[in-house]
This record gives structure tokens, C-alpha cells and sequence, in this order.
């Protein structure tokens, strides 16, 4: 990175989100941008996440750039590795690797309001911009419970998101931490070769069927030869799904027959009613994600396998204590306990003109205006930003509706000419939660008797979208003026000399 670099737009984060950004700034014409990512590769979450069996649970022709098809998906659900190689594909495509500053993690980013820009310290240097798109993602830092004597431990200990693959499992004694979807992806993965596998489960997942089969050499030639084919598939794979919206966010009691579905699976699979009565929620189903898996419930009825309900309490030593007082020694303890979804650490990272950081910011609740904008923070945006998450359909949907909301606002800053930025009017960031908000008592994740981690430490869904994959792109598909203040620069951003040179560099790069 030169020194005092400054670019149009900094774009943090090379997962969907990050990879999604920089290919529309290219349509939309704009080259001056960077894409800052604190690894040595693409990929995000697809990248982090590399344990066995890890997997998607959205359809593979779903969970997909709309401009970017992949006629070549394996599977109707693929595994992490196709869907790494699929964003590399992107990557290389739609030109963004000479936008991109891999190993060049943010560590502070403040606003300058004089200057109306945006100063960002990395681990590799520090630049400007005038906008900054914040794709970090809420799957992107994994969070380890606080259990007592686990710095006491002696053996292994990694995080689902952090796999040790140097590390020999078998014959092992595996103490597992979690119900969520990496869970019931790496336990049968691990089970067949693992001496004993202990599941520590707090609450258990409703579990349904995965209908995954290989797509077959002539369904991806017709895909190839003709498009529109995989596009009628990835449109029926979304009105199918569009159409379950309801029962999730009106009409919970529709989703009876579902659970029924979910309880014959779990009947089907373990014989042993005790087992069966642990692995048996007490919660409406779909008040937590529904999971999706063929081998789950086989493999905790397998002799190697025991089930602890109630969670991990302590760390004695070798030995791991239950909930319940059962006590086992075991080699390795991996956690599958998720990510700071509702805490985001990037939000300790940014901060507004006056020093204060965007988590203060948030301390009773994150927020934003439709997803993107935050007010106190000027020309900041966000990819999956609060209220944005699904429940059942695919987030590249959501992402590419921001990605709309994002051109947008580029173009209007563009009309308002000059050095200008955008402010989202606190009015209206409070206006919109309220209408969140109040459509969320209605759903099953408020309703269903769950305490998941869609919910924040006051109880409230600031996760999900309580809508259809539609509504948000109507209510994203531009900006209104109406619900920002538009500020302008106290004094000039930079030198005559140094912006001909940006307008040189950005000649230069179009041109190649």
C-alpha cells in the first residue's frame, strides 16, 4: 500500500459481501477501490470454515451471485471447498485481485469530519476514503463460552472455525461443544474415527432431512448450454422458499406439520427413547434455524457416541463436567458455538468524529437504517447489517439488495457533487426499528419459545428480517434522500497536486 493512499472506496472483507461490493463498484464504472482483507486469501466465512463436513444448507443454484451462475455445481448442496473455489472464480472474473490488500487486517477507522473522509489503520499501513463498505460479516469471529478450568486443560482446543487439521482425531476422546449447524456437520464426520465422542448440548436443533443428491453431467450441459435452465432453477428454489415466509413471520402455527416431519426423523433414526427424548426440542420449530442432515441422528446412536444434555459447566483438569454431573476425560475439546453475531467486534473498530466507537454507539442494541447505514457515522455502510439475516432462504439474496441500496447512494453522492456525504438522520434509523421491530412480535423467533442467538442480551431479534427476500429489495432498491442530512467538507481533502494524480490512476487502470 502507498503511503497515504487514498481511495473513493474501502470495501473491508473479502467474503460474499466484500466480493459482492467490488464487482458492482466495477459496473457501476467505479475503479478507485480497495479491498481490505485481514488473510492471505478470499473466501470469508467459506475460507475460515474448512472442518469435515462442513457444507452448505442453502441449494447450491440458490446460494449464488444472480450475475455470476455457476452452471458447474457437484451438488445440490455443495461443500465448503466448491464454494471457496466459486468466490475465487468471482475474484478472478470480474477483475478484482488488483483491488485487493490481503493481509491487511483494520484495526481503526475514524471519521474525519473536516475532511469528510474516512481514516483507516491496517496492519499493513494507513489509508483514506471517502466511503467505507463494512463486509465483515456476523459468521466471521468465533466466540468461545467463558467455562470454568478450560485454561486449565491440557489437551486440544479449537473453535469449528478454526480447525486444527494438523491434528489427529483418531482414536482420540472428543469432547464436542454445540448443537448449531457446524455440530451436526462435523459429528458424523468425525465419528466413524474418533474413540469416543462426547456432545455437550444445551438445546437441541430441530433437524429435518437434507434432500442432497449430485447434480448430474447432463443437467450441468443443459445448464451450460442453454442458461435461462439454471436460472428457471434458481427462480423456483426462490418462490418455493418465498412462500414459507409466512408460517416464520405471521402465522408460527402453519409450521405444525413441519415439526411433525422433524419428529418422525428423529423416531426414524434413534431407537433408544431416552436418547430420543434428549434429542427432542421443547421449543416450536424454526424458532431456531431449522438444520439440515441425513447423518446427524444416525450418528449419535452409534455405540462410541454419548450425549450430554444440558451443556458443558466446567473443565477439571483432563476431565469435562456436564450440566447434568457427568464427568469425562477426554483429549480434545472443540467448540461449535457460533460467532458475536449481535456483538459485532468490527463495531469496537470504527469510530465517529468526536472518538466514540460505533459499539458504544450500540450498546443498547445494535441498529441501523434499512440494513446499511448507521446514524453518527457519515458515508459507513454495512453488508449484513443488522435485520438482514434468514431464516430459511439464501443471504446472497440480501446481499445483493444492499449491494443495490450501496450503487445508489454512490450515484447520489455523485449528484450532489463537490465534497459531500450522507448522514443517516437518527429519525429515521429510529423510525425503521420501530417497523422492525414491531413486525417481529408476530414470528416464531419471538414467539416460539427459544432463546437463540438471533436474540441480543435484551431479548431482541436484531438479526433476522421479518419479511420475504421482496420486501427487502423494494425497501432497498434506492435511496431516499428524506431520511439522511447531507453534509459537506470545512475545508479541502487534498492538495491540486494530489487529486490530478488520483484522476491520473484511475485513467490508467480503467484503461487496463
Amino acid at each position: 500500500m502507498a503511503k497515504h493512499e487514498h481511495v473513493r472506496v474501502a470495501v473491508i472483507g473479502s467474503g460474499f459481501g466484500g466480493l459482492g461490493a467490488a464487482v458492482r463498484l466495477r459496473r457501476e464504472g467505479i475503479t478507485d477501490f480497495v479491498v481490505l482483507e485481514r488473510a492471505d486469501s478470499v473466501g470469508g466465512t467459506w475460507r475460515d470454515n474448512s472442518y469435515p463436513g462442513c457444507a452448505c444448507d442453502v441449494p447450491s443454484h440458490l446460494y449464488s451471485f444472480s450475475f455470476a451462475p455457476n452452471p458447474d455445481w457437484p451438488r445440490t448442496f455443495s461443500g465448503q471447498r466448491h464454494i471457496r473455489a466459486y468466490l475465487e472464480h468471482v475474484t478472478d472474473t470480474f477483475g478484482i485481485r488488483p483491488h485487493l490488500r490481503l493481509n491487511h487486517e483494520v484495526r481503526r477507522m475514524q471519521w474525519d469530519a473536516d475532511a469528510l473522509r474516512w481514516t483507516i489503520e491496517t496492519s499493513s499501513g494507513t489509508l483514506t476514503a471517502d466511503v467505507v463498505v463494512s463486509a465483515t460479516g456476523p459468521l466471521s469471529d468465533p466466540k468461545i463460552p467463558d467455562i470454568p478450568g478450560l485454561d486449565g486443560f491440557t489437551g486440544k482446543v479449537f473453535h469449528s472455525a478454526r480447525w486444527d487439521h494438523d491434528y489427529d482425531l483418531r482414536g482420540k476422546r472428543v469432547a464436542m461443544v454445540g448443537t448449531g449447524a457446524s455440530a451436526i456437520q462435523i459429528v458424523p464426520a468425525i465419528q466413524p474415527e474418533v474413540g469416543r465422542l462426547t456432545l455437550f448440548q444445551r438445546t437441541p436443533p430441530w433437524v429435518m432431512r437434507r434432500m442432497d443428491r449430485a447434480i448430474s453431467g447432463p443437467e450441468r450441459w443443459l445448464h451450460r448450454a442453454l442458461p435461462a435452465t439454471a436460472t428457471l432453477r434458481r427462480g423456483i428454489l426462490w418462490g418455493i422458499r418465498e412462500l414459507q415466509v409466512g408460517a416464520f413471520t405471521k402465522h408460527p402455527g402453519e409450521l405444525g406439520l413441519v415439526e411433525k416431519l422433524a419428529r418422525a426423523n428423529i423416531a426414524k433414526a434413534v431407537k433408544d427413547p431416552a436418547l430420543r427424548a434428549k434429542l427432542t426440542p421443547s421449543y416450536r420449530i424454526g424458532c431456531k434455524r431449522i438444520l439440515l442432515s441425513n447423518t446427524y441422528y444416525p450418528a449419535l446412536a452409534q455405540p462410541n457416541v454419548d450425549v450430554v444434555a444440558g451443556g458443558l459447566k466446567e473443565v477439571r483438569g483432563d476431565v469435562v463436567v456436564g450440566s447434568d454431573g457427568s464427568e469425562t476425560e477426554v483429549d480434545a475439546i472443540v467448540f461449535g458455538t457460533g460467532f458475536h453475531v449481535t456483538d459485532m467486534p468490527i463495531a469496537d473498530r470504527v469510530f465517529d468524529a468526536d472518538g466514540r466507537s460505533l459499539a458504544e454507539h450500540w450498546k443498547d442494541g445494535v441498529q441501523s437504517l434499512r440494513g446499511a447505514t448507521v446514524d453518527g457515522f457519515p458515508n459507513w455502510m454495512t453488508i449484513i447489517g443488522p435485520n438482514t439475516g434468514l431464516g430459511n432462504s439464501s443471504m446472497i439474496l440480501m446481499i445483493e439488495s444492499q449491494l443495490n441500496y450501496l450503487a445508489d447512494y454512490l450515484r447520489q453522492l455523485n449528484v450532489l457533487g463537490g465534497r459531500a456525504a450522507l448522514a443517516a438522520r437518527p429519525s429515521a434509523v429510529g423510525a425503521w426499528n420501530r417497523r422492525v421491530q414491531k413486525r417481529m412480535e408476530r414470528t416464531v423467533w419471538k414467539s416460539g419459545g427459544c432463546d437463540s442467538w438471533y436474540l441480543d442480551a435484551n431479548g431482541r431479534n436484531t438479526t433476522l428480517w421479518p419479511g420475504t427476500t421482496g420486501e427487502f429489495r423494494r425497501e432497498t432498491r434506492q435511496v431516499d434522500l428524506a431520511e439522511y442530512e447531507v453534509v459537506r467538507a470545512a475545508r479541502p481533502a487534498a492538495p491540486a497536486a494530489e487529486a490530478a494524480a488520483r484522476r491520473a490512476a484511475r485513467k490508467k487502470e480503467a484503461a487496463s
